[in-house]
């Protein structure tokens, strides 16, 4: 079943999340600036932004096997429709609408992790499911550039869209229902977990950590390009790379996680080293040295390693019959932040440079430190 929702997430992220991997390709189609063609890249988040709440409900109520079937197929459908789009506006809409229908799969496949798996299990579990992520985007990286240069923009949707449609199939098929007693029973808390402060500050640390992530992920291949001199198809390929090692660091992330029996405290110790590499890469970009790809290939899989974390403590926080919706609001925060940092740092990078976006960046996750819930979380083997 892990697998199941690994592969609709992975599909997603690819036709969602992959195309500011081809930047360079959209600004030359649509014959706009950096800004805008940012908005263009990640106008899935706008979807994403007003669909994840009510895809986690009807997931609470209905199950992960209609909502990702449903969901991923629309977004194919959609993501064909926008290969055929003439006006930047017209993609634009599409690509949202695309979004509200694929978020649908970051919500199925959170909840399936809370549901097939005991505490002690599901930090590994987690990062095996956060791992969708970055397969979909090490997909992306290597495939996507190569068919933009042969095939322009509307050639990398309709295989985004071939992709996510057979994701789609599969879950609709083949995806089913936990045991009764691993999945915990149907009878959720009385109250609503937002009276937790805790789980405030865990969607409030996503937040803030979303910033760093945002600059790296979207203007990433752009910096290659055009502060280095780097082919567009060898930057892409670098960040595939670096999605790869990512996956491996997510697993492992989950891993430690499930030894010390807690989510918070390893976060936190994930962004003291994001910090770092974060600080690295502003004076690398400042100075245009040979420091700047090392520390963006390094930022790249450092600033998404605590994702699945703070996703694992805010659906265990929420409890069985609170947790899709949680879990949408709280990837709805980080899109919210993605949506309003996307053309800030766009602007800020033509106006002043990398280094300055970077440094916003850092100067976020800085500010997370002290968010981060680290007192009185109990051992994941003293959760239910």
């Amino acid at each position: 079943m892990l697998a199941l929702g690994v592969n609709a997430h992975a599909s997603v992220t690819l036709g969602l999340f992959g195309l500011p991997l081809v930047m360079p390709e959209i600004e030359r189609h649509f014959g706009v600036p950096l800004a805008v063609a940012g908005v263009i890249g990640n106008a899935p988040g706008i979807g994403v932004l007003v669909a994840l709440v009510a895809w986690g409900a009807l997931a609470d109520r209905h199950g992960e096997r209609l909502v990702l079937g449903i969901g991923v197929s629309l977004a194919a459908v959609l993501l064909a429709a926008v290969a055929f789009a003439g006006p930047a506006w017209a993609v634009i809409a599409l690509l949202a609408l695309a979004g509200a229908a694929g978020s649908a799969a970051m919500v199925g496949g959170g909840r399936i992790v809370l549901r097939w798996f005991q505490p002690p299990e599901r930090g590994v579990a987690m990062g095996l499911r956060q791992v969708s992520y970055t397969l979909g985007m090490a997909v992306a990286a290597f495939v996507l550039p190569p068919v933009a240069r042969a095939h322009g923009l509307p050639g990398v949707l309709l295989v985004c869209s071939a992709v996510s449609l057979l994701a789609a199939v599969l879950a609709a098929l083949f995806l089913a229902e936990p045991p009764h007693s691993i999945a915990g029973g149907s009878a959720g808390p009385a109250r609503s977990p937002y009276r937790q402060p805790a789980l405030w500050r865990v969607h409030a640390t996503s937040g803030l950590h979303a910033v760093p992530q945002i600059v790296v992920s979207t203007y990433g291949v752009t910096c290659l390009v055009g502060l280095y001199g780097w082919d567009a198809v060898a930057a892409g390929q670098l960040f595939g790379l670096s999605a790869v090692a990512g996956a491996v660091v997510r697993v492992a992330v989950g891993r430690w996680s499930d030894r010390v029996g807690l989510r918070m405290r390893p976060l936190l110790l994930l962004t003291c080293a994001c910090l770092a590499v974060l600080a690295l890469l502003v004076v690398g970009t400042a100075t245009d040295s040979l420091l700047g790809p090392v520390a963006l290939a390094t930022a790249s899989v450092l600033t998404v390693s605590g994702n699945g974390l703070a996703y694992l403590r805010a659906g265990e926080l929420a409890g069985p019959a609170w947790a899709g919706k949680v879990l949408g609001t709280h990837n709805t925060v980080q899109n919210v932040v993605a949506l309003g940092v996307t053309p800030l740092a766009g602007a800020l990078i033509t106006g002043t440079g990398y280094w300055a976006a970077y440094a916003a960046g850092l100067a976020c996750a800085l500010v997370s430190l002290p968010v981060i819930p680290v007192r009185g979380e109990q051992r994941a083997d003293s959760r239910s």
